[in-house]
């Protein structure tokens, strides 16, 4: 398995958002992807009832048994991936909450595989130039977000199920952005 890093550029971020914008429902998996701890196996298994309620209107959480750990998890929604929820409902909600929300275009009721959507988020990746990126890039984009933003790591830690921050940290690559501002900025 190839090593691949979080999206540490905002602007890449928007670049890429730019770029899914036209597809709801690669727009969709991308915005929610980063900002969730979710696995892309997880975001594939989800279906509009774990989104919205009968009403069509989004939940505040999402409520899941995560498929890698079978732990029980609750992540709430903000408000821009609440609005890309709207949109999307909007324009492909066929009526049945029990559908998966990214399903797959083969018409089979099954969500796209994991290569689709590493598939997707690549060449999304590829365009604006982004590198070193894959499905599991979100989740680290996530992490690596929410750490530069003052979460404590602990709580980081705690939403990807890592047994100590030490190894969160490693997995959104901090460790060596530490090590490299400190040799960078010393500069004998």
């Amino acid at each position: 398995m190839e090593f691949v890093e979080p999206i540490r550029d905002r602007k890449k971020i928007d670049d890429i958002k730019k770029y899914l914008q036209s597809n709801k429902r690669d727009y969709l998996l991308f915005v929610l992807g980063i900002n969730s701890a979710l696995r892309v196996s997880d975001l594939l298994e989800l279906k509009f009832e774990d989104l919205i309620d009968a009403n069509l209107k989004p939940l505040d959480h999402i409520k899941l048994k995560e498929t890698k750990t079978g732990k029980h998890n609750k992540i709430a929604i903000s408000k821009g991936v609440k609005k890309a929820i709207v949109d999307y409902v909007k324009h492909y909600y066929k009526g049945q909450l029990s559908d998966y929300i990214f399903y797959s275009r083969k018409g089979n009721n099954q969500p796209i595989q994991r290569q689709m959507a590493w598939r997707l988020i690549k060449k999304a990746a590829d365009v604006v130039g982004v590198k070193d990126i894959g499905s599991h890039s979100l989740r680290k984009t996530w992490a690596y977000h929410s750490y530069k933003a003052g979460t404590d790591i602990v709580i980081i830690q705690d939403m990807l199920n890592h047994s100590s921050p030490s190894v969160t940290l490693r997995y959104i690559g901090i460790t060596q952005d530490e090590k490299d501002r400190a040799v960078l900025t010393l500069d004998l």
